[in-house]
């Protein structure tokens, strides 16, 4: 059951990350959901490097983490895409 919410974190994410990056994303869909996966699980990594992984509530620290490392990795992985990908539209 864990695989589903990390799918559906990651999904989540990810659309947030496409809308607080400008411009316009050029990756799939089922890859902004991996590079939100992605997000959160390094998200989920800074909050136990810093050591607030588990606080009493909700923990606000680890969610805006794990949002930052899903726009770092959004936006890291629009760049990588768009150079492995190239540009097929424009002829030469």
């Amino acid at each position: 059951m864990q695989w589903l919410w990390a799918i559906i974190v990651g999904f989540v994410l990810g659309l947030i990350a496409r809308a607080i990056l400008p411009g316009k994303q050029h990756q799939p869909l089922w890859l902004t959901t991996l590079f939100g996966i992605a997000g959160a699980l390094l998200g989920n990594a800074v909050s136990r490097w810093i050591g607030v992984e588990d606080t009493r509530g909700i923990d606000w620290i680890r969610h805006l983490l794990q949002l930052v490392g899903a726009v770092v990795i959004v936006g890291l992985g629009d760049m990588a895409y768009i150079a492995l990908r190239g540009d097929k539209r424009r002829t030469v």
